[in-house]
């Protein structure tokens, strides 16, 4: 690694991360909108190829231009975080990039090109093409939006839960041994059912709060109540499959980074049979002296619930902050885990190892006696039995291995009860729909204005508990974050930043003002 053990200026760790995070935000404001629209628009369009009525192929082109507007912004945020890595997180890309490149490197060669070719003939090939041909576009270019977020969520997944990879210590980096296990991990499949979903969520929220808007004006009746059909049972079977795969990833996550469980539930000392937290008074603004033991004040929690969720045994034990910090306790694999003191000595040692079998090898040139050969390949496999502590190494005592616990418990929460809401209101609009006339009353309609940016308050959560949850680490147990940066200044980062969040700023203002313009506007109905 070519700057690994240089020190890094913490100003240069702070603006790199901030840099990072407000693409991402941006980034994700478009991204969900995009895969929740591919869906309901493919859905529409395939009643209008089965039906031949005119009024599906009007509805489908009308949410199909919406979409449009959403796709293009989310690809220039796309590319810009992809560039990131190059330019402020040289060590970590040095470090895996042989790994982590592979499934971007699909993304852009597959995916895009996928969604970039249909997605001209979802647009313009209406008059041009069978209808056959058509619907096979658009549903194209919705899978290759998905496929995208596929790879992209792989790379994620891969810094939570690094499998599939080996380390060389000849070229100091980790290598590729599976790419299976890299691409098809239960952390990767866990992460893409459940964001997918949840921006499924995000385009039925929009495309009925659209509606209402329509209703609220008393236009286009029929667009907004068909289209309210469709979305609602979307968002529905969409927010009951997100609960589900949140479900199963709060299992995974309590196998592979029980220390972000701990800090979501702020649960300072486990044990066996935990109740799940439904609220506490877990101070907002400062990191609990979780040594003290105990529980936050004011808990109310589900009896059980907890446990049966990260071991799928009611009485099953789960670790707290300090047990981790102190280990001696087996994980859900049945691993014995060491004491934190103990991972930081060997992730020292290991590093002091690398160091020693670097300077050998230049020494020697390649000049090598049978046993001196012999010597290094003994280095060689010692570095690599102890590899899984090497970024132990970099930590300088136990507080910085906790993530912030407000922020990952507050956020979890909002996510869960928000979730919970939308299943409720999902339900509730197909009830009105069916059952009512859900043109009259004009408090629903408001309501379904007001929860669509709840539901990006959602998303939003979720990426925070995901990301937070896991510091400090660049890469889980394997590189903390202020060692996988460049080195720069703080100073060049910082002017990018606000570069930056200006240039995203306008490009969300320009969207909206577009999606505003394009929804009053309405629907062109054929003649």
């Amino acid at each position: 690694m070519q700057n690994i053990l240089l020190n890094i200026d913490n100003g240069m760790v702070d603006w790199a991360r901030a840099q990072f995070a407000i693409t991402a935000i941006y980034h994700w404001l478009f991204v969900p909108l995009t895969l929740g629209l591919a869906l309901i628009m493919g859905i529409m369009e395939t009643v209008y190829y089965r039906t031949k009525n005119v009024f599906w192929k009007d509805t489908a082109k009308f949410w199909q231009k919406l979409f449009g507007i959403n796709f293009a912004m989310g690809v220039a945020t796309g590319i810009i975080l992809e560039f990131e890595f190059g330019t402020n997180w040289s060590n970590y890309s040095w470090f895996v990039g042989d790994i982590f490149g592979a499934p971007l490197a699909i993304e852009g060669i597959i995916a895009f090109f996928l969604e970039s070719t249909f997605v001209a003939v979802m647009y313009f090939g209406w008059n041009k093409v069978s209808s056959g041909f058509h619907l096979t576009s658009t549903w194209l270019t919705g899978l290759g939006a998905t496929f995208s977020a596929w790879w992209i969520l792989v790379a994620n997944s891969w810094m939570q839960y690094p499998v599939g990879c080996e380390f060389n210590p000849e070229t100091m980096r980790n290598e590729m041994v599976s790419f299976v296990d890299v691409a098809f991990s239960s952390f990767a499949v866990d992460k893409f059912c459940h964001t997918v979903t949840s921006a499924w969520i995000i385009g039925a929220l929009f495309t009925v709060a659209v509606s209402a808007y329509y209703l609220i004006k008393n236009r286009e009746r029929q667009l907004a109540v068909q289209s309210i059909k469709v979305a609602s049972i979307v968002g529905l079977a969409a927010s009951v499959l997100a609960a589900v795969t949140g479900d199963h990833s709060a299992y995974t996550i309590a196998k592979v980074q029980p220390m972000k469980l701990a800090a979501m539930e702020a649960l300072y000392d486990g044990g066996d049979s935990q109740g799940l937290t439904i609220v506490s008074m877990v101070n907002p603004f400062q990191q609990p002296d979780y040594q003290k033991g105990g529980e936050a004040p004011l808990k109310i929690a589900v009896p059980y619930m907890l446990s049966f969720m990260a071991t799928h045994d009611f009485k099953g034990f789960v670790p707290g902050v300090n047990d981790i910090i102190k280990g001696g306790y087996e994980d859900a694999n049945g691993e014995l885990q060491l004491p934190l003191a103990e991972k930081m000595y060997r992730g020292r040692e290991v590093i002091r190892q690398l160091k020693e079998f670097r300077v050998a090898k230049s020494q020697l040139k390649g000049n090598l006696t049978a046993q001196q050969e012999a010597e290094l390949n003994v280095k060689s496999d010692s570095i690599k039995a102890n590899m899984k502590y090497f970024g132990y190494g970099f930590i300088k005592n136990a507080e910085e291995t906790v993530p912030f616990i407000p922020l990952c418990f507050y956020t979890f929460r909002i996510m869960v009860g928000l979730g919970c809401l939308f299943i409720l209101f999902f339900a509730l609009s197909l009830y009105l729909v069916y059952k009512k006339d859900i043109t009259e009353g004009m408090w629903w309609k408001r309501g379904a204005i007001a929860l669509l940016p709840l539901g990006y308050i959602a998303s939003e959560s979720g990426w925070l508990v995901a990301e937070f949850g896991r510091q400090p680490w660049t890469i889980q147990d394997m590189l903390p974050t202020w060692v996988g940066v460049s080195d720069l200044s703080a100073s060049a980062v910082m002017l990018t930043f606000f570069i930056f969040l200006v240039l995203f700023t306008i490009l969300l203002a320009v969207e909206i003002n577009i999606l505003c313009r394009q929804i009053k506007k309405g629907p062109e109905y054929s003649k």
